[in-house]
């Protein structure tokens, strides 16, 4: 498949990480803000949030894997002769369906992780934006990135 994309949460999961790891310790500062809100249990709360980022994580490599099997199937298909296509167009053809699949998987984690987290965070989501969209949006706003 293509290269790994940037993950530009790398560095909270390694600080929820290293939070969890030790629950006596102190939260990351950037949870501060939306701590007093959520939950009782920051541990609890920490985690559900390395689950959404890496489901994020998921989503993301997803989603470069299918435009890259998308492109590839392009190129290949744009010189194909009329008829029964080669063997190469069809297993690019079965790569794209699994590519797919793995795609819709993602997104389906991303949103069962995005419910827990809005459940525990007591986060409110506005009415007619979707799930996932909402909270790719408030991971942007809330979470530290590694491109800042």
């Amino acid at each position: 498949m293509s290269a790994h994309p940037p993950f530009p949460f790398a560095r909270a999961i390694a600080d929820l990480e290293a939070f969890c790891s030790d629950p006596a310790g102190a939260a990351p500062a950037w949870m501060q803000p939306w701590m007093p809100g959520a939950t009782d249990d920051p541990a609890a709360l920490a985690q559900s949030l390395i689950v959404l980022l890496k489901a994020r994580a998921a989503t993301m490599q997803a989603a470069a894997d299918t435009a890259f099997i998308a492109d590839e199937l392009r190129k290949f298909q744009k010189y194909a002769k009329p008829g029964r296509p080669s063997a190469h167009i069809i297993q690019l053809r079965q790569k794209q369906a699994a590519a797919r699949q793995a795609t819709n998987v993602a997104r389906q984690s991303l949103i069962k992780a995005a419910n827990a987290i809005i459940r525990q965070a007591r986060v409110e989501v506005p009415e007619r934006v979707s799930l996932d969209a909402f909270i790719v949006a408030w991971m942007d706003a809330s979470v530290p990135s590694d491109k800042a």
